[in-house]
């Protein structure tokens, strides 16, 4: 940790978050970086330090910054100087702990515990009913499965199952917050060490089962929040999870839906066309059969044509190859996904690229949302 202190010029607050301008109080003896003096952009969760407030002094943590983390733009306050916020203990007298034994672990009333009003459901629920369970890869491709969803079925409610591979906080998604706002998702619940969401999930599996029976959702999209890893290792990546829960979502009685992580902008071979991630998920790591939607680009929007040449079609036909024989590979055509994604309310970007500028990863996805309203 690169720990500081420093007094709140400026607080610009959100729902569930506050975005502060702090200007640098203390440093350690020979720090070398984020000096007395310096001012930065600090991000502090109410639910967690308090509300804080301009003027008051607050300690946060630099690393993130340090590091130029891709979603790390801020420092992260680790708790207000001189006030200790107010007790807050979590309703119907719930004892699950998330980001257990860290510093920060927070107390929350998981959907399953006894305690909870939904315990019984929760006992009696073994079984998804048919729901179709879109999995991703990345956190960004969630508002575009959402368009998919909803130029299909304006009417479907969605739910989010946010694993955690990424963020633990989803305090720390603008695009929940924002999708949440707009209407285009219903609810999420925060699953594993994650917390945050509407419903508090121990795993995985139960929080999927909680999306349909206590939620009622007709659609359930499952994936790890922002700030995903990735080490450049054939497994070492935050969102290899996401095999073992599409498995339990497919034994479970759900229709299990894998979005195609794909790109024709990056720059990395291992993702080009069908990233690497998605092909060894599918082709080693997932021992029954999936649907795996596959987008037939059209030429609609400026973004899209590029996907037409010939070269990027050899590239995802001899790719798909090693998949096909274990999943149920289905081609889907992306007539207007392009339109619908160019009006989602959040801004589209996937290693900071929009769609413009890769409109495959967002269209793979897109498709993928589209199927899953078909399933209904």
């Amino acid at each position: 940790m690169m720990l500081r202190e420093g007094q709140i010029a400026a607080v610009r607050n959100f729902e569930v978050t506050q975005e502060l301008t702090v200007n640098i109080t203390a440093h350690p003896v020979g720090a070398k970086q984020f000096l007395e003096g310096q001012t930065l952009r600090a991000l502090n969760y109410p639910a967690l330090n308090g509300e804080a407030k301009e003027g008051e002094t607050v300690r946060f943590d630099c690393s993130p910054l340090q590091k130029n983390l891709g979603t790390g733009g801020f420092a992260l306050v680790t708790a207000l100087c001189g006030r200790l916020p107010a007790d807050v203990l979590p309703t119907h007298g719930g004892h699950i702990m998330k980001a257990r034994y860290t510093p920060s672990q927070y107390m929350v009333s998981a959907v399953e515990e006894q305690e909870s009003p939904f315990h019984e459901q929760m006992r009696q629920a073994e079984n998804l009913q048919g729901m179709p369970v879109v999995g991703i890869d990345l956190h960004s491709q969630l508002p575009a499965v959402i368009a998919g969803i909803r130029q299909e079925n304006p009417q479907a409610k969605i739910v989010y199952v946010y694993t955690d591979g990424g963020a633990l906080p989803a305090f720390f998604s603008r695009n929940i917050s924002t999708l949440r706002e707009k209407g285009w998702l219903d609810a999420v619940i925060t699953a594993g060490q994650s917390f945050g969401g509407d419903l508090e999930a121990i795993n995985t599996f139960s929080g999927l089962l909680a999306a349909r029976q206590v939620q009622k959702a007709d659609i359930a999209i499952m994936g790890q929040g922002p700030g995903n890893a990735g080490s450049g290792t054939p497994y070492g990546y935050s969102g290899f999870d996401l095999g073992a829960f599409l498995t339990q979502a497919a034994l479970g009685g759900g229709k299990a839906i894998c979005a195609l992580r794909m790109s024709a902008a990056d720059l990395r071979s291992r993702h080009q066309g069908i990233s690497h991630h998605s092909l060894r998920i599918l082709s080693g790591f997932t021992p029954v059969p999936l649907t795996v939607p596959l987008p037939e680009f059209t030429d609609e929007g400026e973004g899209q044509k590029p996907l037409l040449t010939s070269d990027f079609t050899q590239v995802v036909e001899s790719q798909v190859k090693q998949i096909s024989s274990r999943h149920r590979v289905q081609k889907c055509s992306t007539i207007g996904l392009y339109q619908a994604l160019s009006h989602c309310p959040v801004r589209l970007s996937t290693m900071r690229r929009s769609l413009d500028e890769d409109a495959a990863p967002f269209l793979a996805a897109a498709v993928a949302g589209r199927l899953a309203a078909q399933m209904l």
